[in-house]
């Protein structure tokens, strides 16, 4: 008795054969050409590689300290606004958050004369009250991004400049370096460390341990997921059961959670602060993330490429510095990397669709 033959599979209703994706072999040249902050990281060797060619003094070990800490007080609001941009959003107020945050802080430990601590836990409360209510206008009103946090931008401004000189009489704080736990809270926000030969702020700890946690949360979490889903398309993640507006929300807290870091930073630096600083900075921010790329768009970047494009940007301003060059150029270079950066990840990505 002979076995039956097994019937022949029926063909695809296209006529074309499928293989599922996940089966399909992916050579580390493939996987490495379709990370984000490739483009970046070759900018990054680039711009080393020149300036350690036309400044001497360039990688001298005091010079490595110092732009690593420019590098770092860019790049700790670089990690949470290329987390937004892949979520598909942007905050123009992110700049001046930064100098509101310290300015809460130090008025409200000078006029109620506590402890620095309780300032710092004050400015944390305000400055995320802040990222929720960008976050919640948002998803509420349905307006673009760019004109909700316009909006708080040009409010935050007036605010500094018109309650430091209210409270204050002047357009700075005053100092608070003798009060009770300055020191500590230096030691935390603005301290110095000595590694060998080299000095290093410790925003650069600061800097690192958030680019990790982004990271983390990018590839290993929900929320994450969640992130890429949302700036992908709203209405698509929602279809699916992402919490759309939490995210959102979410993202933007996390700017300014941030922000309240580097506004201490600010504060506990030079233990006064100006009410008209922080002003572009939002700007620098967001060409660190692209640079690092986070594309427009959103849906697409990475917390290590933010980090790549802020460490590009403080190669490029101490590096114009060590080559002895007029400090008027930086921006010229800064748009230029830009440019580069961003066609560079655009032909990136096209080879690695093209390869698919």
């Amino acid at each position: 008795m002979s076995a039956t033959a097994p019937a022949p599979a029926a063909p695809p209703p296209d006529g074309v054969d499928h293989v599922d994706e996940r089966l399909l072999r992916t050579t580390p040249l493939k996987k490495l050409l379709a990370r984000p902050e490739l483009g970046s990281i070759v900018g990054a060797i680039a711009v080393f590689a020149f300036f350690a060619v036309t400044a001497d003094s360039f990688l001298r070990p005091s010079s490595l300290g110092t732009v690593l800490y420019a590098a770092s007080t860019l790049g700790i609001m670089a990690v949470p606004v290329a987390l937004l941009m892949i979520g598909g959003e942007f905050d123009l107020s992110a700049g001046v958050l930064v100098t509101s945050s310290a300015l809460v802080s130090s008025m409200f430990s000078y006029q109620m004369t506590a402890n620095v601590w309780v300032g710092v836990g004050v400015s944390l409360l305000v400055t995320l009250a802040i990222g929720a209510f960008n976050g919640f206008m948002l998803t509420r009103t349905k307006l673009p991004s760019f004109i909700i946090t316009l909006g708080t931008f040009l409010m935050l401004t007036g605010l500094n400049l018109g309650l430091t000189k209210l409270i204050t009489g002047t357009v700075s704080t005053k100092s608070i370096a003798d009060m009770e736990g300055f020191p500590s809270a230096h030691d935390v926000f603005a301290s110095t460390l000595t590694v060998g030969s080299v000095e290093l702020k410790v925003t650069i700890l600061w800097w690192l341990g958030l680019v990790a946690a982004a990271t983390w949360i990018l590839l290993r979490t929900r929320f994450g997921n969640w992130i890429f889903a949302v700036g992908g398309g709203a209405d698509a993640a929602r279809a699916v059961g992402v919490p759309v507006h939490r995210t959102k929300i979410g993202l933007y807290m996390g700017v300014a959670f941030c922000a309240w870091i580097a506004g201490q930073h600010l504060l506990f630096s030079f233990d006064v602060v100006q009410s008209g600083e922080g002003v572009g900075n939002e700007l620098i921010y967001i060409i660190a993330a692209v640079i690092g790329g986070c594309l427009i768009t959103g849906g697409y970047g990475s917390a290590i490429g933010s980090a790549v494009g802020a460490l590009i940007f403080g190669m490029t301003s101490k590096g114009i510095v060590y080559a002895e060059w007029n400090p008027d150029w930086f921006k010229f270079f800064l748009g230029a990397m830009l440019l580069l950066a961003t066609l560079l990840n655009a032909w990136i990505r096209k080879r690695v669709e093209a390869t698919k």
